[in-house]
């Protein structure tokens, strides 16, 4: 498999020069090492999504899928991660770059960053919450990028200040729009999801009128758009506004080499507008999926769910949120686990899934394409001959 080009200016993190396109993180396991492997084999950067990774691995559920030992399961998610990272990179052949992305709000969080260093990692990226001791958790691997996941110029400011007293700089932000994005949304609540000062001309040109108040070089940290981007045009658009390259989740999510079962691929491709809902997670952020059968159950449920909530076990054992609606009794917060929900949509399973999918059209409309296509298409504007066809 031969690396794409393009001719939009490279992204450079490190010392590697990469297509302007990134990959973005999904779990439970919908971006694992085939996904992500394959498009830093493009010439890209391709992401795994660290939570709960033991699901792809048929000897790591045996151990632990009936078992509510925490240290065990939290152990082998480690593994599962080690292993992950490791067949990403094989696939890759040295080529592009192989992050991980890790929830600031996932109780392991540190543990995570840790391992994710040490099996090799050529990238951190952090989303849902801010990592103000990220430098400080990867001080012994200064070759591993770090890149936050952050939504205004507020956010941006806090980690740029908070980072700068501690001699560290980011290697790129990811400023993601809650307006179109998927799953876990960098807005305080429902009522702010569309806040006009989200869009990405005001964050971009927000960030950089802050990195010259800094003094930081204009160019010095990529920035990295990401939220309902799906055709050339736009991401035109966004290298015009100051981008230097471009985030996409669920677009990458339906190619043919997802890490998700095809009723999941599928299930993102059918959702028509309607069908697509944003609410509160259990995570206590606003999130956005496909309204499916267990979703809309949930809703219709979910006042008197929030009543009634009070503090009980963790229902999967091994507290993945380090704050989780559900377990804590948070009424405010969604009541439900998330990583149950997840797992059933990993495996395709309509009728109990959570199937996270941005707000936006598919570039590819409901076909299940190969990224390559994907990346040549958004790049390059070369749409897949079939479908040119087509239209």
């Amino acid at each position: 498999m031969t690396v794409l080009e393009t001719e939009y200016p490279k992204l450079k993190l490190k010392n590697k020069l990469l297509l302007p396109i990134v990959q973005g993180g999904m779990g439970v396991g919908v971006s694992a090492h085939r996904l992500a492997g394959t498009v830093a084999r493009l010439g890209g950067l391709g992401t795994i999504s660290s939570v709960d990774l033991r699901r792809h691995h048929a000897d790591l559920m045996a151990q632990t899928e009936k078992t509510r030992n925490k240290e065990l399961i939290n152990e082998v998610n480690l593994i599962a991660l080690d292993r992950e990272i490791k067949a990403a990179k094989v696939l890759a052949e040295g080529k592009g770059m192989i992050a991980v992305n890790v929830m600031r709000a996932v109780a392991d969080y540190a543990a995570y960053v840790r391992q994710s260093c040490i099996s090799g990692a050529d990238a951190i990226v952090v989303g849902a919450g801010l990592p103000m001791d990220l430098p400080e958790l990867t001080a012994d691997f200064p070759d591993v990028a770090l890149i936050p996941i952050l939504s205004d110029v507020r956010g941006i400011a806090l980690i740029l200040k908070k980072w700068m007293r501690k001699n560290r700089l980011p290697d790129a932000i990811v400023i993601e729009n809650p307006q179109y994005a998927a799953g876990h949304l960098g807005a305080a609540g429902l009522d702010s999801v569309n806040d006009p000062h989200f869009a990405f001309s005001v964050v971009l040109e927000g960030t950089l009128a802050l990195f010259e108040e800094l003094g930081i070089e204009r160019g010095r940290i990529p920035l990295i758009t990401a939220g309902g981007i799906h055709t050339p045009e736009q991401v035109r658009e966004l290298f015009a506004l100051g981008a230097s390259a471009v985030q996409l989740g669920t677009a990458f999510a339906v190619t043919e080499e997802g890490d998700a079962h095809l009723n999941f691929k599928k299930v993102l491709t059918g959702a028509k507008p309607e069908d697509i809902v944003t609410f509160m997670s259990c995570a206590g952020l606003p999130a956005r999926a496909v309204k499916t059968q267990w979703l809309a159950t949930y809703l219709e449920k979910e006042e008197k769910l929030q009543r009634k909530a009070g503090p009980k076990d963790c229902t999967v054992g091994f507290d993945c949120l380090h704050q989780c609606g559900l377990r804590d009794g948070i009424a405010k917060a969604g009541q439900f686990c998330i990583d149950t929900q997840l797992g059933f949509a990993l495996k395709g399973d309509v009728k109990r899934g959570l199937f996270f999918r941005g707000s936006e059209p598919l570039p590819f409309g409901s076909e299940i394409r190969p990224a390559r296509e994907l990346i040549d298409y958004l790049l390059n504007g070369v749409k897949p001959a079939a479908l040119a066809v087509a239209s």
